[in-house]
């Protein structure tokens, strides 16, 4: 089982070519059907069924009662924190995509965990963007969507190996399903969960002013344990006021969004109806979201004004518990 820490928090990145994420759009698919290339347009279709745990309304369901314990351990007075962007120290910041067709040629993967990994070929182009970019020395996720067959196939800890790649471990999601992974199976995430589903991307956050889906979070210390839909744990840890793998909060219907710029006013009204879940250890209120050189800075900073405090969890589900670590 492995513990690892995610995001831009720990990740030693270097200098990289930035244009294949700023890319956008490429190709002449219609509406409906997702563009071609590093970062391109979805055109609104949609990621899981409706009726997906990442797709609910989740607005009007009760707080859990051990929401303030939970957040409290992560950190009332701690920011909420944009982990994307356009670049950081001179890599492109958040979590890269790209999207190719169902000729895309597939090849081999080989895994450091088998056991919890579909195994291969993936169609995976020589070229797909590496979280943090080509030198990178952290978690290195590489996302792929054949927007053809509607899959996606995900990698954590991906390098380039000969005619294919080597990766701590991945898994396939046949997007129009609502299957989960095997109780105690990670994927490229340590919940078991997707990671593309859970990113702020440009298409919806700026173009479409819509997130129609809950968002991904990290935090530095979770519980040995985890709550639908996460399949996966990874911690040593099993005090009861650590947050669960796949816990959800959401933003307080209370706070006011009002003195936000638009942007920012998009992701606040996702958290408040979409919420977001928690899929890794990582940076405390890290959310994840997909690079684009067009992002505004300045306007992903005033997000920071968001607290841990202004959080409440939603009720849990039954929760899977590890045995602890001697």
């Amino acid at each position: 089982m492995r513990l690892r820490l995610s995001g831009m928090f720990l990740l030693g990145i270097s200098l990289v070519s930035i244009g294949s994420i700023a890319a956008l759009g490429r190709g002449q698919a219609g509406e409906g059907k997702p563009d071609l290339g590093a970062g391109a347009r979805l055109h609104r279709k949609p990621v899981f069924p409706a009726d997906n745990p990442w797709n609910q309304d989740i607005s009007k369901r009760p707080a859990d009662p051990r929401s303030e314990t939970l957040l409290a351990s992560i950190g009332l007075d701690k920011s909420l924190h944009p982990d994307f962007g356009g670049v950081y120290r001179g890599a492109p910041s958040g979590i890269p995509y790209v999207v190719v067709s169902g000729d895309q040629p597939k090849v081999p993967v080989r895994f450091k965990w088998p056991g919890e990994s579909d195994p291969g070929p993936y169609p995976i182009p020589p070229d797909a963007p590496i979280e943090g970019g080509s030198d990178a020395t952290g978690d290195r996720h590489v996302l792929v969507l054949d927007r053809d067959n509607w899959k996606l196939y995900e990698l954590f800890r991906a390098f380039p190996e000969g005619d294919g790649w080597r990766a701590g471990s991945g898994a396939v999601f046949d997007l129009s399903s609502n299957q989960l992974r095997p109780g105690g199976w990670t994927s490229a995430d340590a919940a078991g969960l997707p990671v593309f589903p859970g990113l702020v991307r440009y298409e919806e956050a700026v173009e479409l002013r819509n997130i129609p889906h809950a968002l991904r979070f990290t935090c530095r210390t979770t519980r040995r344990a985890y709550v639908y839909p996460a399949r996966h744990w990874a911690s040593r840890f099993t005090d009861p006021s650590l947050p669960p793998m796949g816990v959800r909060v959401r933003l307080k219907a209370s706070f006011d969004i009002s003195g936000f710029p638009p942007t920012a006013q998009v992701i606040l009204k996702a958290l408040k109806k979409y919420g977001m879940i928690l899929a890794d250890n990582g940076g405390d209120w890290f959310l994840s979201g997909a690079p684009d050189m067009r992002w505004n800075e300045e306007e992903l900073e005033t997000l920071k004004r968001v607290k841990g405090a202004d959080f409440e969890v939603v009720q849990m589900e039954k929760m899977v518990e590890g045995k602890p670590v001697e």
